[in-house]
């Protein structure tokens, strides 16, 4: 079994519901690739697309929760709504898929805390502050590294009150030093990002950060994505230097996936309008994938490719399951 902590299947199911007209896009679309890849638990994120902030992204927020919803109820036989630790042990015997609900940056806040409480009520279990760009509440990692707002702060004391987990992807270098002051003690992880001393770019965490998650008691999720990765060399071979890169400076029980696999939405939807924050090298398109590894479906090729590096079985199960699945047990 997979557990993965970022995919954005949630864009194409809106997208389909609402521009298409289209039913039960879950289970025609992603649930059969997340049961070919032996998926258990997989990370869904409420992601706006800068195109449509400020105005109407507490709209386009509920609209992508409303379709998290939908997938379920229409899928009640084959998934469940991962909520607190008890649900996670339907998805451990297999007995059903486990969707857990998360934000990827608030801007959908507006300059407002209160919709945490409403996003934790919806089943947000999982929060990033930010995307790459600057809100009210954070700066992103494609700023020069502020820290958190005032309204930033009040919001993490207030997530932190609500037993969300914090993530700390897309988090300027400001901003991922301060929560871990401020959240010292509560859940942390990075969901996916990549090891800066592997491939350089702001979107992955350097060597100084990965030990400090670590030191906190956080975890750190491997995003499968050529940015983080390598724009050249798009294999299965440099993920697994990630990984063991990883190991090697904070254990083995630190490290899970995350994989925010694009390659389908490129294929499924219009593209968004290019971002323009400076991370993307020129040349690599957001939705290319890494070779062999595009998506859930996957997963076994990247199991084969560890195996074949001789990891032991027990560091494969941690990283690939254990290490997430009991993060969440001691942190819902």
């Amino acid at each position: 079994m997979i557990a993965d902590a970022h995919v954005d299947l949630l864009l194409e199911l809106s997208y389909r519901e609402r521009r298409l007209g289209e039913t039960n896009v879950l289970a025609r679309t992603w649930l059969p690739l997340l049961e070919r890849g032996g998926v258990g638990l997989q990370v869904c994120p409420i992601y706006v697309d800068l195109a449509v902030q400020p105005e109407g992204s507490l709209r386009e927020a509920l609209a992508l929760a409303t379709s998290f919803h939908r997938a379920l109820a229409e899928n009640g036989d084959r998934v469940v709504q991962v909520r607190d630790a008890a649900d996670l042990d339907r998805i451990e015997s297999g007995e059903r898929i486990g969707l857990m609900l998360s934000l990827e940056g608030v801007e959908c806040f507006g300059v407002e805390t209160w919709p945490a409480e409403l996003f934790r009520e919806l089943g947000v279990r999982m929060a990033g502050l930010t995307w790459n760009r600057r809100n009210a509440f954070a700066d992103g990692a494609a700023e020069d590294g502020g820290g958190l707002s005032r309204l930033g702060r009040e919001l993490v004391d207030r997530l932190i009150d609500l037993g969300v987990v914090l993530d700390l992807a897309h988090a300027s270098r400001g901003v991922f030093t301060e929560l871990l002051e401020r959240a010292a003690g509560a859940p942390l992880l990075c969901s996916h990002g990549g090891c800066r001393s592997v491939n350089e770019t702001p979107r992955n965490l350097d060597d100084e950060q990965l030990r400090a998650l670590a030191d906190a008691g956080g975890l750190f999720g491997l995003m499968l994505h050529p940015l983080a990765i390598d724009p050249k060399e798009r294999t299965i071979d440099r993920v697994i230097d990630h990984l063991e890169h990883a190991i090697a400076l904070i254990g083995v029980e630190r490290v899970c996936l995350g994989g925010d696999f694009t390659r389908r939405l490129w294929e499924a939807m219009p593209p968004p309008p290019e971002p323009k924050d400076g991370l993307m090298p020129p040349g690599l398109e957001p939705g290319v994938g890494i070779e062999g590894l595009v998506g859930p479906e996957d997963y076994p090729n990247l199991v084969a490719g560890l195996d074949r590096r001789g990891w032991p079985a027990a560091d494969i199960t941690a990283v690939t399951r254990g290490n997430l699945l009991r993060f969440l047990r001691a942190s819902l």
